[in-house]
């Protein structure tokens, strides 16, 4: 499955943490928009992830071993309404750049990184991620 992996850190989200304040939100609604900061995610790999009929994401978290699949059910560059995002980040919501419509968290495996191939090099996520400052990788994820 072709997907990506985002990388995500918890600089100014609430205590309970960034997944846990987006899952209160599901909790309510039955899904949340996750919000990619920075350059925007291509148009051609929006609809990419679009056209799939069951789209996940993996969201990496940045100097933390805790690693999460995200079931997606649209992906845009417009932002939603204010009130489908965590309070937290309403007030920087044009600051993001790529809007991602989570129904569902589920914690991925300690070893998923290595379970990812990067397409663009054919190498392991595990070991691209370590050598790059990029926000966002193109995977390929074999079960």
């Amino acid at each position: 499955m072709k997907t990506i992996a985002l990388r995500f850190g918890e600089h100014f989200s609430p205590d309970c943490g960034t997944v846990a304040a987006h899952q209160q939100l599901i909790d309510r609604l039955g899904y949340v928009w996750y919000g990619k900061m920075g350059n925007p995610i291509a148009s051609r790999i929006i609809e990419e992830l679009n056209d799939q009929s069951d789209t996940i994401i993996l969201l990496i978290s940045s100097g933390k071993a805790d690693r999460y699949w995200a079931h997606v059910s649209a992906v845009q560059k417009e932002v939603p309404p204010l009130s489908d995002i965590p309070e937290y980040y309403r007030d920087k919501a044009s600051k993001f750049k790529t809007w991602f419509k989570v129904t569902a968290f589920e914690t991925a495996p300690r070893d998923i990184m290595s379970k990812c191939l990067v397409t663009s090099s054919g190498n392991t996520l595990s070991s691209v991620s370590r050598h790059s400052m990029s926000p966002y990788f193109i995977i390929e994820y074999k079960e």
